[in-house]
């Protein structure tokens, strides 16, 4: 309702201030000024509200008697000018965020395909890896009845392997580090800092999660978690794994499921989260994010 109040006001005020525009100069030539900005496709739509003023102040100026002129005619430059300004400064405002939205759309875009090129490089080392594996089988199978040469070919297999390997971590890790990214320019979060073991990567979540015998996470928690949860959809993660530790058992299973259900808000399928809540002393917040 107020851009249309504000469009009926202007063009009442603009055929007020015509009809007197050729007996006053000023006022013909402030209106003019307004007219032009209302003629400017890539300027009209902005700052209704300050042509409005200006057009009240020329409408002032144009019923001013003589004595009262001088300053009627300083408003109305001034309110003219702001209109002007105020149109061009939020015409560029939304340029600049469109342009920032844009910007934004592109990084996401771009993280997106790097992350997918790790992931197929990493599919195809794999299966390399796997057709390697079988010919070193059956290139053993052939040299059982020599023991020497069975010998030389577990030695050169064992080089070959372990240089796969080597190449085959260096794809995970790197697929790794883009998913981290794209967790973190998605959500505007930052991941904890995680280590592997035989579970998979765990992401331990910092002492401020919950508040003192509390089982809700903290704003900064949930932003974590939500990271967590994108992250481990950029890494293809067969599933999550959540465990807890706390000096009451009861306790430490609701913060297990609190910490799942930020996961789930954070687009993790709840069906592929397990969680865990155990007794024990000090409190302890560990995400597994389980590898393939």
């Amino acid at each position: 309702m107020r851009p249309m109040l504000l469009t009926l006001a202007l063009a009442a005020a603009f055929a007020a201030t015509q009809a007197h525009a050729a007996d006053n100069p000023d006022t013909a030539r402030l209106s003019q000024r307004l007219t032009a900005l209302d003629a400017d496709s890539t300027l009209n739509t902005f700052a209704a509200y300050e042509r409005l003023q200006a057009r009240q102040a020329i409408g002032v100026l144009d019923q001013a008697a003589k004595r009262d002129r001088p300053g009627a005619l300083y408003v109305a430059e001034r309110r003219v000018a702001i209109a002007e300004s105020a149109a061009r400064t939020q015409a560029m405002q939304r340029q600049a965020d469109q342009l920032e939205r844009e910007r934004a759309e592109l990084l996401v875009e771009a993280s997106q395909r790097d992350a997918a090129r790790a992931r197929a490089e990493n599919e195809r080392l794999r299966l390399q890896a796997q057709m390697q594996a079988e010919e070193a089988e059956r290139l053993r199978l052939q040299s059982e009845a020599d023991a020497a040469a069975m010998q030389d070919v577990e030695t050169a297999l064992k080089g070959v392997a372990g240089a796969q390997t080597a190449r085959l971590n260096a794809a995970r890790e790197r697929q790794a580090k883009l998913a981290r990214e794209e967790a973190e320019l998605v959500t505007g979060g930052k991941l904890p800092a995680a280590k592997r073991d035989n579970r998979g990567e765990v992401f331990a979540l910092g002492k401020g999660t919950f508040g003192s015998g509390k089982a809700s996470l903290s704003d900064g928690a949930q932003t974590t978690a939500r990271t967590i949860a994108a992250y481990a959809q950029a890494s293809s993660s067969p599933g999550v794994r959540v465990e807890v530790t706390a000096a009451d058992a009861q306790l430490a299973q609701r913060r297990a499921e609190a910490v799942r259900d930020a996961l789930v808000a954070g687009g993790w399928p709840q069906g592929q989260v397990q969680v865990t809540g155990r007794a024990g002393k000090g409190d302890r917040a560990e995400v597994v994010v389980q590898s393939k």
